[in-house]
C-alpha cells in the first residue's frame, strides 16, 4: 500500500491506496466522487476526465499515486456553491448532453480548453474535445454550447446561435 495526499474539490485527502489503482477509480470507490464515470478504463472515451493541477486528464490512464499532492478537480467541484459554472449551464442550456455519460468528462474537457483558448472557433472547439467520445448527440449541440460558454466566460453573455455558420444540412 501507498500513502497519497491529494486535494479533490478542495478537501484534502490522506489515503493509502494499491499502487495500481486507477485515479478514477479511487476518487469513485475511495473518495465518493461518482460524478466521475468509468467508460472504458483504456482512455478512449473521455468519461472520466478531471482537471488536475490544472490541466485536463483522463483520469481513467493516471495511477492515484501519480496524483500525490496534486489539485484535482471533478465535475462535483466545478460549480460555485449553488451556482452552475458557465460550461455545465451552456451545456444544459443548448441541450448538450442525452444519455449524460460523456458530460462529466466533456465539460471537464471544454473548461480546459476555455481556459487556455477564450475565443475558440468552431473547428477549435471540434479539436480541443477530440479525445471525448459521444455517441449520442453528434456534437453539435456540445460544440454550441462550448462556444455560448466562452461568450459568457468573456463577458459578452450567452451566445443565442454559437454557430457563425449553421452546419450542414441546417438551413440559415
Amino acid at each position: 500500500m501507498a500513502r497519497v495526499r491529494m486535494r479533490v474539490d478542495g478537501v484534502v485527502y490522506e489515503d493509502e491506496v494499491s499502487p495500481r489503482t486507477l485515479l478514477t477509480h479511487h476518487l469513485r470507490d475511495g473518495l465518493g466522487r461518482v460524478g466521475t464515470p468509468i467508460g472504458c478504463d483504456t482512455s478512449n472515451c473521455g468519461s472520466c476526465t478531471v482537471s488536475m493541477d490544472g490541466d485536463s486528464v483522463k483520469s481513467c490512464s493516471v495511477l492515484a499515486v501519480q496524483a500525490d499532492g496534486a489539485e484535482i478537480t471533478t465535475i462535483q467541484g466545478l460549480a460555485d456553491g449553488p451556482e452552475w459554472h458557465p460550461v455545465q449551464k451552456a451545456f444544459r442550456e443548448h441541450h448538450g448532453l442525452q444519455c449524460g455519460y460523456c458530460t462529466p468528462g466533456m465539460v471537464m474537457a471544454a473548461v480546459d480548453l476555455l481556459k487556455r483558448n477564450p475565443s475558440p472557433t468552431e473547428d477549435e472547439v471540434r479539436h480541443g474535445i477530440e479525445g471525448n467520445l459521444c455517441r449520442c448527440t453528434g456534437y453539435q449541440n456540445i460544440v454550441k454550447a462550448v462556444l455560448s460558454a466562452a461568450s459568457e466566460l468573456r463577458g459578452e453573455g450567452a451566445h443565442p446561435g454559437a454557430f457563425s455558420t449553421p452546419p450542414a444540412g441546417v438551413p440559415a
